[in-house]
C-alpha cells in the first residue's frame, strides 16, 4: 500500500494552493483528482475576481482569508507568473435611501483590514467610469481588488508544487476514508493508499468526505451561477469590477473586464440539489442581462462569444470550514469554500500547510523553488524576440488558434509541462487555444493532431475533458 505524509483530495485552486505551500516542507505529498486535470470543478467556472474583502462579516474565516489572500495573489503573480490585474472594484448605490449601506460596508471593510477604500460621490463615480448608469448616486471604491485568471492561478500552484516534489494522480476518485491509529486509509477507484494526514479540498463534495470521519456533520447546497462572456473588442467598457449592493444570495450580478481583456457579466444564484448541474438556461441568461443593465446600461450583448455556469459550495453555516474537526485529528478541512474562495486560496493553502507542518514537526526544504516560469506568449513578444524564438523552435511560428494567436509551440508546452494537458480543455486552460471569438470552431482539428502526437495515442482517444467526451468515433475497426 502506497504511503504518504499528506493526501490532498481535490486539484482545484484550494487543493493546488495547499500542495504548493506544503511542498515547502520535507513531506511526501499526493494530490488526488477524479477529473483528468487540475481546475476542473468550481475553480474553472467563476468570476475571476480578487475581492478586496469588505463584505465578509468581521471575525469569520471568509473575512480573514479574503483580505490576506488578496494581498498574497498580488505578490504571487510576480513570482508564479499568472495573469493578474489590480483594477479595483466599485460597489454601486442606485438609491439615495440606500447610501447608508455603503457606509456600513465601508465600516465593515475597515474592521476586516481592507485598505484605501473610499466612498465616491455620483460625480466622482461617473468621472471614473463613464459607462455607469446616470441613476447611480454613489459607490464604494476598493482599489485593492483585482482580476485574475482562475486557470492560470490554479495551474501555477500545481506546476510549482510538482516542481517541488508533490505528486498528482488524475482520474482517481476517492470512495472512502477511514481513520486509523497511524493515520488514514484512503480507498480510491484505482486502489488503496495510506496517509498520516488528509486535506479535504474537494469543493462541492467536501461535506461528503468530512462526514465520513466526523460525527459533526456539515451540509453543502450547490449554488449555480450563470455568466455571459463577451469579445475582447468590448473588454474596455469598464475598467473596474462593477458590483451592485449585495443581497442574501451573494454579491449579485457584476460587470467586469477579465484578466485577458474580455468583458464578463454574471453570476445569478440558484440553489440546486444536483452537484453536477452546470447547464445554462434562457431564464438565467435573461435574468443576469437585465440586472446588469441597471448599473451599466450599454452592455453590448451582441458581442457575446459564449455563456457558462459554475457551482458554488454553499455551506449551511455560511462560512468556510477550515482545519481539524474536534473528533478527527489529522483530517484537515477546506470545506464549504464559496466566494471569496478564489481570493482566499493562497491564504487557506498556507494556513493548512503550516498547521500540518507544525503538527508533524516537518522541516522546511533548503532547496524549495519559490518561483515558476509562466508560459511563453508569442503574441506578446517583440518582432525581434519572436524571430529569435522561431529560429530556435520553428513550431512557435505556426499559428494554430487565430483568434488568440496561439502557436503550435505554446500548445506543445501546455502538454509537456508537469502536470501537463491531457485533453483539449487542458490545453485551453493553460494557453487559451480555443478561448477566442470562434470558440475553437477552426483550431480544434489541429490541436487534436498535436495532442495525439505528443501523447502517442490515436485521434479517437482525444477527449474534450474526461473519458466519455471523445471528439471522434470510428465504428470500423479495420480503419
Amino acid at each position: 500500500m502506497d504511503q504518504y505524509d499528506v493526501i490532498i483530495i481535490g486539484a482545484g485552486v484550494i487543493g493546488c494552493a495547499t500542495a504548493r505551500y506544503l511542498s515547502r516542507y520535507d513531506l511526501r505529498i499526493l494530490v488526488l483528482e477524479k477529473e483528468e486535470d487540475v481546475c476542473s470543478g468550481t475553480s474553472k467556472a467563476n468570476s475571476g475576481i480578487v475581492h478586496a474583502g469588505f463584505d465578509a462579516m468581521p471575525g469569520t474565516w471568509k473575512a480573514k482569508m479574503n483580505v490576506k489572500g488578496c494581498g498574497m495573489i498580488r505578490e504571487l503573480a510576480k513570482t508564479l507568473h499568472f495573469p493578474y490585474r489590480n483594477n479595483g472594484s466599485l460597489l454601486l448605490c442606485m438609491d439615495e435611501e440606500k447610501l447608508p449601506e455603503l457606509q456600513n460596508l465601508y465600516d465593515r471593510g475597515v474592521q476586516n483590514g481592507v485598505e484605501e477604500m473610499r466612498i465616491l460621490s455620483a460625480e466622482e463615480l461617473h468621472e471614473m467610469e463613464p459607462a455607469i448608469s446616470e441613476k447611480a448616486v454613489g459607490a464604494l471604491w476598493a482599489p485593492t481588488a483585482g482580476i485574475v485568471c482562475p486557470f492560470g492561478l490554479t495551474v501555477a500552484f500545481a506546476e510549482n508544487a510538482a516542481e517541488n516534489g508533490a505528486e498528482f494522480r488524475f482520474l482517481t476518485a476517492v470512495e472512502k476514508i477511514e481513520k486509523q491509529d497511524s493515520g488514514f486509509v484512503v480507498t480510491t477507484d484505482k486502489g488503496t493508499l495510506q496517509a498520516r494526514f488528509v486535506v479535504n479540498a474537494s469543493g462541492l463534495h467536501s461535506d461528503e468526505f468530512h462526514n465520513m470521519v466526523s460525527a459533526k456533520a456539515i451540509h453543502i447546497t450547490p449554488r449555480r451561477g450563470e455568466y455571459v462572456l463577451m469579445d475582447r473588442e468590448v473588454g474596455n467598457l469598464v475598467n473596474a469590477t462593477i458590483f451592485p449592493l449585495p443581497d442574501r444570495l451573494g454579491k449579485g450580478v457584476l460587470v467586469s473586464p477579465t484578466a485577458h481583456g474580455n468583458l464578463l457579466v454574471g453570476p445569478n444564484a440558484q440553489d440546486l440539489d444536483d452537484k453536477t448541474d452546470t447547464e445554462t438556461t434562457q431564464a438565467g441568461m435573461d435574468d443576469i442581462k437585465t440586472r446588469a443593465l441597471k448599473g451599466v446600461p450599454n452592455i453590448p450583448y451582441n458581442k457575446t462569444i459564449t455563456s457558462f455556469a459554475g457551482l458554488r459550495a454553499h455551506g449551511d453555516q455560511g462560512d468556510f470550514v477550515l482545519g481539524e474537526p474536534e473528533d478527527c485529528e489529522g483530517f484537515f478541512d477546506a470545506a464549504c469554500v464559496e466566494s471569496p474562495g478564489l481570493t482566499s486560496a493562497p491564504a487557506i493553502g498556507e494556513y493548512l500547510s503550516d498547521l500540518i507542518a507544525e503538527k508533524c514537526g516537518a522541516a522546511k526544504k533548503a532547496d524549495f523553488k519559490a518561483e515558476r516560469k509562466g508560459f511563453t506568449e508569442v503574441a506578446k513578444l517583440s518582432r525581434e524576440e519572436r524571430s529569435k524564438l522561431i529560429a530556435e523552435r520553428p513550431e512557435y511560428g505556426v499559428i494554430v488558434c487565430r483568434c488568440e494567436n496561439i502557436s503550435e509551440g505554446e500548445i506543445i508546452d501546455a502538454i509537456r509541462r508537469t502536470p501537463g494537458a491531457q485533453s483539449l480543455d487542458g490545453i485551453k486552460r493553460r494557453v487559451r487555444q480555443g478561448m477566442g471569438r470562434c470558440q475553437a470552431g477552426f483550431c480544434t482539428p489541429k490541436a487534436m493532431e498535436i495532442l495525439a502526437r505528443e501523447l502517442g495515442i490515436p485521434m479517437t482517444e482525444i477527449t474534450k475533458n474526461r473519458p466519455g467526451s471523445e471528439m471522434l468515433r470510428c465504428d470500423d475497426e479495420t480503419v
